[in-house]
């Protein structure tokens, strides 16, 4: 009873004081300019517009100079006109707490189910410092995963933040919703930006297990809400894992997708006036992602972040601007390849273009070399494939390639395992397929004439 007045208090207190600051002078397609509010804004800056109707509608100041301020708004700036009243409000945070635990909250930190939602003990910013990289601790040890590939090729370790590289419609926020059913963690954050509002549906209802979705935030942008709201989103799920983190948890961060985050931003960005560079992006976007990112992974004490990000890639093209960049920020990247999925194996995971850095550390030397058998195996079979599909591949010529071809519905089937098991008792499997492998190549030589 104490706590629950504890959190009341704690939510009067965090009422937002609006203070008349000043007047809509200009409105455009995407962004309005106000005057008298530049002596005392910052950057950043929460408001509130005012308009004819006594209708308050969200903003936030994206530009400023010495006279005025340019403003974006979260919804529709429709119905909005010259001489508005802009109010300045305090600084913009969120306040999580175990309250938060199995909802479904928007950016503003506000639950989209309409139900009373307790605000947590302490308020965070949401553009908050990553740790200091002097303190912040290394990866943990590896995690069991449920999933064969994520267990032996491309383990995840506690704190490691990967990136998901895939086009539309290849599987990544199925992948998702398993690796939050099957990855140990305290605290799953999901951050859905630009998500159908159908698809969010069938992802809470279908995708998601209810054991999961007890100990998951969700923090939602559908596709049809602003860019402004679009990027708070992603900004408010890392606040809200971060503050899970510094209580010394672990936090599974689970983000779809980090391609929308900057097409929000570079629509933020271009509204106020920051000019493009390669192919259209703000020379901002950069810092933006790698801010955001570093965010992410184990913290100064106990507690870490182990964050998924997909990515899309149109075309599959790993050198998009976006994928581009991402790659460089990440501790490995798994890549969900089209023509795997079309031909119904699912996870469609391509080994041999996702790596995961956490090796060679959390493997043992015997798993490791394990892992680059199985590697090379995966890699002979994929150039011997075209030779294959056009019947002009001849066995004996090379004793790789035979041994790859004779193991690849095997090694294909263990990568597409789904199961409880260890990793332990995956690269157990996994030793006894090679070898198995190699002594039916053995007989087969012995068996020629």
């Amino acid at each position: 009873m104490q706590n629950d007045f504890s959190a009341l208090l704690q939510e009067i207190a965090s009422v937002k004081r609006w203070t008349r600051g000043g007047y809509i002078s200009r409105i455009s397609g995407t962004y309005l300019v106000a005057e008298g509010l530049n002596e005392t804004a910052r950057m950043g800056d929460q408001v509130m517009i005012e308009d004819a109707r006594d209708v308050l509608r969200r903003g936030e100041i994206v530009a400023l100079d010495d006279r005025d301020a340019t403003i974006m708004t979260y919804g529709e700036s429709h119905g909005l006109a010259v001489g508005d009243v802009v109010m300045l409000s305090d600084e913009d945070t969120i306040a999580p707490g175990e309250a938060w635990l199995g909802r479904v909250i928007d950016a503003g930190g506000q639950p989209l189910d309409k139900r009373p939602l307790l605000s947590g003990p302490e308020a965070v910013r949401l553009r908050a410092a990553p740790p200091d990289p002097l303190r912040r601790m290394p990866l943990g040890p590896r995690l069991r995963t449920g999933y064969a590939v994520f267990n032996t090729l491309l383990p995840i370790a506690r704190g490691q933040r990967l990136g998901v590289f895939a086009g539309s419609g290849v599987g990544k926020t199925r992948l998702l919703a398993g690796l939050a059913g099957g990855l140990d963690a305290d605290v799953i954050v999901f951050a859905l930006i630009g998500e159908r509002g159908r698809e969010l549906r069938s992802f809470l209802v279908d995708a998601l297990s209810p054991e999961a979705r007890a100990r998951s935030v969700v923090i939602v942008a559908t596709s049809d809400r602003s860019p402004l709201e679009k990027r708070r989103a992603m900004w408010t799920a890392m606040a809200v894992a971060e503050r899970f983190r510094d209580q010394g948890k672990h936090v599974l961060l689970l983000s779809d997708s980090l391609t929308r985050f900057a097409e929000a931003h570079r629509e933020v960005a271009l509204s106020a006036g920051e000019a493009t560079s390669l192919r259209a992006i703000p020379p901002s976007t950069g810092h933006a992602l790698s801010a955001l990112t570093e965010r992410a992974g184990p913290g100064e004490g106990d507690g870490a972040i182990t964050a998924l990000f997909t990515v899309l890639v149109a075309g599959s093209d790993m050198e998009a601007p976006v994928a581009d960049m991402t790659r460089g920020l990440l501790d490995g990247h798994i890549v969900l390849s089209r023509r795997i999925a079309e031909r119904g194996r699912v996870p469609a995971v391509d080994v041999g273009q996702s790596t995961s850095r956490s090796l060679p550390d959390v493997a043992a030397p015997s798993e490791n070399a394990l892992i680059a058998r199985a590697r090379a195996l995966i890699a002979a079979y994929e150039r011997v494939e075209p030779m294959l599909s056009a019947g002009l591949y001849v066995e004996g010529q090379d004793a790789e390639a035979d041994l790859a071809v004779r193991l690849h519905a095997d090694l294909d089937a263990f990568v597409a395992g789904r199961n409880a098991s260890s990793p332990e008792e995956h690269f157990s499997t996994l030793s006894k397929l090679l070898d198995d492998g190699l002594e039916g190549g053995k007989k087969d030589v012995g068996d020629r004439p």
